[in-house]
């Protein structure tokens, strides 16, 4: 590597743009993976949300097109500062060569959506913009992904039926048998999970009072609470029995009000770390709460198991995604790290949302370089790894070592 190069921030991000990616949690759909209509990205929840906030009718859907065409530019314009908006203008300007302006760039949006929804290489062709070679869903009928190279790596999740085994032990008039049965499902859903060949299971979890470190046996005086960290412990048990990951979802609360909103709650993970300490399991964090970011990385360097995810929910913001890059770098090998989640429910915004990831990424190790901290081959070797290649270990997928060692 010359000194020019060494020395060159231009070169540095288009060697960190140009690196594999590995979307680690998506909402795609493998019969619909480009978004339908303009609407469908302009639309896509995050987005939506600030579009709200900056006045966009809550019903925009139901207006008449070009009503809705003025509401969202009105809308589009007010949330010029904020990180979707730019996500969005990226989507527009990179994949169709669209500056939104005014409500003729809004048609001229429209009608190339349209054109490329029709496209059945279109979904190949946005990922190798950025070269994304590999996506996660959690669903089985998602993972066939037409028009593409590679299906996407199934990761089951079991968080709707954690929640129905926590309501059948609460409600037997025998909850010490009915845990024992649910005991018994999870080690044989696990077991077939591990003969399918699939990596491991994912789950969120709510609110718990209760913690790993005390265990209990189930009977009529035990909480929902207790009888999920119970539950936890079986299905870690299995997952260690498998050798599944684990990867656990935390800091999204439902039971406060319609919506979902973050929790930073200061003992969430520590209430989880027995876990991490008696089960020789991977386990991977994926947080929703800012807070909690440093509790990831501290539960990570204590345990050899732990692993990091990208950001999830209200953690994908610039400001917390720096945050987490310097509690990672400073802390943990590059390889116990990943940093893209990319939540998305169409193609095109998983193209916006990484390209956002791996700018930020670029930018932050690039400073980290230039002051000193980091030499080149270092900053790019973190880069590949939060990108890429600790997913890629951590999902121990054959076909994938072989595209990183080629």
């Amino acid at each position: 590597m010359s000194s020019i190069e060494n020395g060159n921030k231009a070169l540095f991000m288009n060697r960190v743009m140009a690196l594999p990616v590995f979307d680690t949690h998506t909402h795609l759909v493998g019969d619909r993976l480009s978004a339908r209509d303009f609407w469908e990205i302009a639309h896509y929840f995050w987005l939506f949300r600030e579009l709200q906030a900056g006045g966009y009718p809550a019903n925009a859907e139901t207006l008449p097109e070009e009503e809705r065409i003025v509401a969202f530019l009105d809308a589009y314009k007010e949330t010029r500062s904020t990180l979707m908006n730019w996500a969005f203008t990226s989507i527009m300007r990179e994949l169709y060569e669209i500056e939104i302006k005014d409500a003729d760039s809004i048609r001229e949006a429209i009608a190339a959506v349209k054109r490329s929804s029709a496209n059945k290489g279109w979904a190949q062709q946005t990922a190798d913009r950025l070269n994304i070679l590999r996506f996660v869903v959690n669903h089985p009928e998602h993972a066939a992904f037409e028009g593409m190279r590679e299906h996407a790596v199934l990761i089951p999740r079991i968080d709707g039926a954690i929640g129905q085994w926590v309501d059948r032990i609460v409600r037997s008039a025998d909850p010490a048998s009915e845990f024992l049965a649910a005991q018994t499902e999870i080690a044989q859903q696990l077991d077939g999970y591990r003969e399918a060949g699939l990596p491991g299971i994912m789950t969120t979890l709510p609110a718990y009072e209760a913690s790993a470190h005390i265990r209990r046996s189930i009977s009529h005086n035990s909480s929902r609470d207790e009888v999920l960290m119970e539950l936890l412990h079986a299905v870690c048990a299995a997952a260690e029995q498998n050798g599944l990951l684990v990867q656990l979802f935390l800091g999204v609360e439902r039971s406060w009000c319609g919506t979902a909103v973050p929790v930073n709650d200061t003992q969430r993970i520590l209430k989880l770390t027995a876990l991490f300490e008696k089960y020789s399991c991977q386990f991977e964090l994926v947080l929703a709460s800012e807070l909690n970011n440093l509790d990831a990385v501290q539960a990570a360097w204590n345990f050899s198991n732990v692993h990091i995810g990208g950001m999830w929910w209200f953690n994908f913001r610039r400001s917390t995604y720096r945050d987490s890059m310097q509690y990672r770098l400073e802390a943990l090998p590059a390889s116990k790290s990943s940093v893209i989640v990319s939540d998305a429910r169409c193609m095109e915004w998983s193209f916006g949302k990484i390209l956002l990831v791996k700018k930020l990424a670029a930018e932050f190790l690039w400073e980290q370089l230039e002051s000193g901290w980091i030499d080149h081959d270092t900053a790019l070797h973190t880069a590949e790894q939060w990108l890429y290649g600790s997913a890629a270990r951590r999902y121990a997928l054959k076909e994938i070592h072989q595209t990183m060692k080629g």
